[in-house]
């Protein structure tokens, strides 16, 4: 796996939405330390961002995009990652409409598998992201297990979120070995238990996630690249990522 980890926009997105706030971030985040970075959250075009991207040294591996967007502007998304120069594209999120019944999870299968075929002609791949609803059943069959055995694993990878797996009662670790070379990109989320009988979202470290079976399993599955994510912070989003960042850096990474 890449020991440069990565920077996930979805963290600082109340930070890049004027082309402004942008630049400033992408200097912030160099500032830290991270080299890669993942597009989310934001309504800049591609075409804006790309140079303040090459200015400060960042390479983006990853984008998030809903999945309407699969379905009905394809040829956008395309054109939008190689703008970028990002071979994988993510969906961020199962729409609610077809997570209710097995016929809505065929569907969705089959709107993925669709766009994943337009993807590879252009080079690039379609990446799933998941969170806890994935390890639901439906009719005696986790969902998760649908969209891995039911997609093209040539065509169709996974954006795998290690909260989000513990969440569902799942250990990150076997997970990310069981999938594979099909774990392309692995976000780094922290889950935090409290005394009160709660949990929350942490810092990379701060949490109860056993981060070096963790990162054994992304190198022996041949996961790409390493993101921090953090959804909800507890502090400024810039100081939660460089206390990620710090605690990577322990780890191996740069």
């Amino acid at each position: 796996m890449d020991r440069r980890i990565g920077a996930q926009y979805y963290t600082l997105r109340e930070h890049i939405r004027t082309i402004e706030d942008f630049e400033e971030t992408c200097r912030k985040v160099r500032e830290i330390g991270y080299q890669l970075i993942q597009i989310s959250a934001t309504p800049l075009p591609a075409a804006a961002m790309k140079p303040i991207i090459d200015r400060y040294g960042l390479q983006v591996v990853v984008t998030h995009r809903g999945y309407e967007d699969f379905v009905h502007h394809i040829e956008e998304i395309i054109d939008y990652n190689k703008t970028l120069g990002c071979e994988l594209c993510g969906i961020g999120m199962m729409p609610d409409a077809y997570r209710k019944s097995s016929e809505g999870i065929t569907e969705f299968i089959a709107g993925i598998n669709k766009a994943a075929d337009e993807l590879r002609k252009e080079g690039l791949y379609l990446g799933y992201h998941n969170h806890a609803l994935e390890f639901a059943r439906l009719d005696g069959r986790f969902i998760m297990d649908r969209l891995i055995q039911e997609t093209n694993p040539e065509k169709v990878k996974f954006i795998v979120d290690t909260y989000w797996l513990q969440v569902g009662g799942v250990n990150p670790a076997q997970f990310i070995s069981g999938l594979g070379e099909r774990a392309m990109a692995i976000h780094f989320k922290d889950l935090k238990a409290n005394t009160d009988n709660t949990t929350e979202m942490a810092e990379v470290g701060e949490g109860s996630l056993n981060w070096d079976e963790i990162i054994k399993a992304c190198d022996r599955a041949g996961a790409r690249w390493a993101l921090v994510e953090q959804d909800i912070c507890r502090r400024d989003p810039f100081e939660s990522m460089k206390m990620s960042y710090e605690y990577l850096k322990t780890k191996g990474f740069c």
